[in-house]
């Protein structure tokens, strides 16, 4: 089975999802349409489309076809991570560095069904949230975990392996993969990474700090990130773009390398280069 997870919010009157699905089944294959951010807006979703929760058909899958931008293939990621599919993007987005495929390359899908595609495994991270000692929520990341403040300047302090590698007064820090290094962390400076590299990448986001730098991190280290010195102000933690926690004064985020993966199938079309090339000229 072939899932098809579309963006309603990008794909108008699911255009593209039907065309997938028709394309889909033509060439033989069972597809279930799952829609993403289908709770916020049920009522956009037609019921001809029998629409089903990846959770619920993941097992059975062998290609996931995420139809949107960069947003909405994160959303699939942090539903599937333990899944160990591939994830195919048709980028309906603005940039969609992580979506392989464009709309007028949608055929593609039936090639990459018949597992005609090279895969491409991301590292993730594990991130955890200590407060007085207790971890009070884990995660994983795919693009990025930030710290960051709400209009505030925050001050952070880093750890690799228990030594300090830096300190921080400003908007904020980000812990980036290579995946997400095109993302945020490129926004406040960081430097492009190739997607299938494993390192992790430490970026100052407006630092009060003339010789605030990127550190580039072997994916074996264990970084953690203290917020200092908030008293009052207000800060929280953001795991892909997800807001999952404010942050208390002395909050420690620990990030490593994650046991988990996310395989992207890559239908070989053009080299990431050529992607990055044409997205950021």
């Amino acid at each position: 089975m072939i899932a098809i997870c579309p963006n309603p919010f990008r794909d108008t009157d699911f255009v593209y999802t039907r065309r997938a699905r028709k394309l889909l089944q033509d060439a033989g294959f069972a597809t279930a349409v799952c829609p993403v951010f289908a709770d916020e807006e049920p009522n956009l979703i037609p019921e001809d489309l029998h629409p089903r929760k990846i959770t619920e058909v993941a097992s059975a899958c062998t290609l996931v076809i995420v139809i949107g931008g960069d947003g909405t293939i994160l959303s699939v990621a942090r539903a599937m991570h333990a899944a160990q599919i591939p994830l195919l993007g048709v980028n309906l987005g603005t940039k969609g560095f992580m979506a392989y495929l464009e709309p007028e390359e949608l055929g593609e899908i039936v090639r990459a069904a018949r597992g005609e595609t090279k895969i491409s495994r991301r590292m993730m991270l594990s991130v955890t949230l200590e407060r007085d000692g207790e971890v009070i929520h884990r995660d994983q990341a795919l693009n990025d975990v930030v710290l960051h403040g709400y209009g505030d300047v925050i001050q952070t302090t880093a750890w690799c392996s228990g030594d300090m590698i830096t300190r921080l007064s400003g908007d904020g820090i980000i812990l980036a993969t290579p995946t997400g290094s095109t993302g945020y962390s490129m926004s406040a400076g960081g430097p492009i990474v190739e997607p299938d590299a494993e390192n992790i990448l430490i970026s100052p986001i407006c630092a009060h700090t003339m010789g605030a730098r990127t550190f580039v991190l072997d994916p074996q280290r264990t970084v953690k990130v203290r917020a200092e010195k908030l008293h009052g102000r207000k800060a929280y933690l953001s795991v892909d773009g997800y807001s999952v926690a404010d942050l208390a004064n002395g909050d420690v985020v620990t990030v490593q390398r994650s046991e988990h993966q996310i395989l992207m199938a890559d239908p070989g079309l053009k080299s990431f280069y050529e992607i990055a090339y044409e997205k950021l000229t």
